[in-house]
């Protein structure tokens, strides 16, 4: 990764945090984005090497454009985008569920992560290669009570990984990352709502943010080639141990 020029969105917190810090250690040249401007700020003023913090909102087509936009005026290029920005809000039965909150989550799980795609493209094409990683879920693929929408925006975010492989995956790798469940407070959210099996789980039993980090640094190194257009699932020991986070 030394030198290669790394965008993460939703990187105030959890996994992408956990993945600027990464990639930034591999070498990277990181732009953290996050509606919380300061807080990515904070973070890149923290890490090693050369790195930057942007607000965005990647909901908003603008904001995600000025960003990349400041990406490449500040480095020139763009290697490895990580659609990471996601939220699980409305956790509600899909009669009982506000329609406006759901709308917003659509918004960021699915229109985010095209909006990340559209706006990288471009840029990569300029240099004729890049990688796309997206954070998907097992809810991308069945139905969990109370989350319509997660299920929803994962399962059409999913769909945008092959969509993208198929029109430009003879130059470009665009990669699914499903993490299984993960020590981060999305799972202090689902803890409490109380619905479906997910919110039952042991707390020991989620990951540490870490891991799937690791798993993005690996599929954006030649590894991940293999993968181009599929999902790989962390939930697989042969992948945990392909990655090193196992014996």
């Amino acid at each position: 990764m030394q030198g290669k020029v790394v965008v993460i969105t939703g990187a105030s917190r959890g996994i992408g945090a956990a993945a600027a810090q990464i990639f930034a250690a591999a070498g990277a040249h990181v732009a953290l984005l996050a509606r919380d401007g300061a807080a990515v700020q904070a973070l890149a003023a923290g890490l090693p090497g050369d790195a930057l913090g942007l607000g965005c909102d990647v909901a908003d087509w603008a904001a995600v454009q000025a960003a990349f936009a400041a990406v490449q005026a500040r480095w020139g290029r763009l290697d490895v985008l990580v659609n990471n920005a996601g939220v699980i809000d409305p956790i509600a039965r899909l009669a009982e569920a506000d329609p406006a909150a759901w709308r917003r989550a659509i918004d960021i799980n699915l229109t985010g992560v095209f909006h990340g795609m559209r706006a990288a493209v471009p840029l990569m094409r300029a240099q004729g290669a890049g990688t796309i990683l997206t954070v998907s879920s097992g809810a991308a693929h069945r139905p969990l009570e109370g989350w319509s929408a997660y299920c929803a925006g994962k399962a059409g975010a999913a769909m945008l990984t092959r969509a993208l492989h198929e029109e430009e995956g003879h130059w470009l790798h665009a990669i699914g990352l499903s993490p299984g469940t993960v020590a981060t407070e999305m799972q202090v959210k689902i803890k409490a709502s109380g619905l479906n099996a997910v919110s039952q789980l042991d707390p020991a039993a989620h990951i540490p943010a870490d891991w799937p980090a690791r798993a993005l640094l690996w599929l954006a190194g030649p590894a991940g080639a293999k993968w181009a257009g599929q999902e790989v699932s962390l939930r697989d020991e042969g992948i945990r141990k392909e990655v090193g986070l196992i014996a």
